[in-house]
């Protein structure tokens, strides 16, 4: 496994462009599984999580073509559904969680999905009940093979239904939606997911013929067709990238410009960064981050301390709260950060904790940051990446420390962020990669 080496300390200066959303391509993806035309997708961004996706299609017998630095042709003319019952199959889709909605487009078009159980990051459990739930609602038999760990569902015609989501997840919405699609009749969901990766899939399922309303909302209503055509397709800048840009400006005292991010798609994102004191302006679709040499954390009207915490979507995202936390510790004042979906993904704290910074580790799902206000500049050590978002706070963390650290287990921060260290030296980082 690989490690970063990190030069701590130093300001940087200059201009990022965000890669493609990691979360929207790894539904448009499979996506294209729902028609035998071909899609061409662009903007994709090229990190270990949406690679491995790419390869399972290939493997799958989709036709792959690739157009550019970031431009696929998809063809699905041919799939090879024996393929799913392959040991290869269970290797491939089950180092990954975005394998999961593979199994709604071949369920409606080819009338039998199977689903290795998802790898992906070890936050905590990530229950699949939603997704066959709404399976179930389409008509659908599922099945699951304790044993060897697989999931199967097969329908061979489906059928609209109305269905009320126990959790607004933004994968199962996915995937009941692609299901959806091709089934007979109308499917309405309540509670769906409605993130802007959501509503990007969304408007690509139209643009193939699909019929539905309610874009945007958590009511979703979908006539089924009879077949979807191809399209051609570009993803969203990637907001948790974003976000990471903005934390990362903060902490090292940079002046950073952060270039084309679909402002208009960020919904609150901009705003939380501002609670903590952070400058964030908005130029055209760019946004500026000045250089601070301080920045202090707001408290409510009635004065009590600043609560950050994820929800659905508007709410605040769960994938930068740790980006979040990591900004609070050199920030002025203190805030609580209360990360509600996931009982693992606070537990890296306890490397910002030796490296320095003031955290009280509440229970699992809640973290009392205290500002040092840059008065005690947090310390190298050596750490490893658990997780995607966990280890870029590392880096961030990292790079405003005083000395050298070492991050393990670098291929967690590869997995969805394309050629960190290489885009970060370039606006002055110093990131070696051993």
């Amino acid at each position: 496994m690989g490690s970063f080496r990190i030069e701590g300390g130093r300001r940087l200066k200059g201009e990022l462009v965000p890669q493609g959303a990691k979360n929207e391509a790894l539904q448009i993806l499979c996506a294209v599984l729902l028609t035998s035309e071909p899609v061409t997708i662009h903007n994709i961004p090229d990190i270990v999580d949406v690679n491995k996706l790419i390869d399972l299609l290939g493997a799958m017998g989709v036709l792959v073509e690739k157009l550019g630095a970031d431009s696929y042709r998809f063809t699905a003319k041919t799939v090879n559904l024996e393929f799913f019952l392959d040991p290869e199959y269970k290797r491939m889709g089950g180092s990954l969680r975005g394998s999961v909605m593979v199994a709604g487009p071949a369920l409606t078009r080819f009338g039998k999905g199977y689903i290795p159980a998802p790898g992906g990051d070890k936050i905590g459990r990530r229950r699949m009940d939603t997704h066959f739930t709404g399976f179930e609602k389409l008509g659908a038999a599922i099945k699951y093979d304790a044993k060897e760990g697989f999931y199967l569902a097969e329908a061979k015609r489906l059928k609209g239904a109305y269905m009320l989501l126990d959790e607004a997840s933004v994968t199962g919405t996915a995937n009941i939606i692609m299901a959806a699609v091709l089934a007979e009749g109308r499917t309405t969901i309540f509670n769906a997911a409605c993130e802007p990766y959501i509503q990007q899939l969304c408007h690509m399922l139209v643009r193939m013929g699909a019929k539905i309303s309610g874009i945007g909302s958590n009511l979703l209503y979908i006539d089924g067709v009879a077949e979807l055509g191809g399209t051609e397709h570009r993803m969203l800048p990637d907001m948790i990238e974003i976000g990471s840009f903005i934390g990362l400006a903060a902490m090292t005292r940079s002046e950073i410009t952060i270039k084309d991010t679909g402002y208009d798609h960020l919904g609150v994102i901009p705003e939380v960064f501002r609670r903590l004191g952070i400058v964030v302006e908005r130029k055209g679709d760019d946004i500026h981050v000045p250089a601070q040499d301080r920045y202090a954390i707001t408290k409510f009207i009635d004065g009590s301390n600043m609560i950050v915490s994820d929800a659905p979507w508007p709410g605040f995202t769960p994938d930068l709260l740790s980006i979040v936390l990591v900004t609070a510790t050199q920030a002025k004042g203190s805030v609580l950060i209360h990360q509600k979906m996931f009982e693992s993904r606070l537990f890296f704290t306890d490397k910002l904790i030796e490296m320095g910074a003031q955290i009280t580790l509440c229970d699992p799902h809640r973290a009392l940051v205290i500002g040092h206000d840059f008065q005690m500049p947090l310390r190298a050590i050596r750490m490893t990446s658990p997780d995607i978002r966990a280890g870029v706070s590392l880096l961030i963390a990292a790079l405003s420390a005083e000395g050298t650290s070492t991050i393990d287990n670098i291929e967690q921060i590869r997995r969805g962020y394309q050629n960190i260290e290489g885009r970060l030296n370039a606006i002055g980082a110093r990131i070696e990669v051993i």
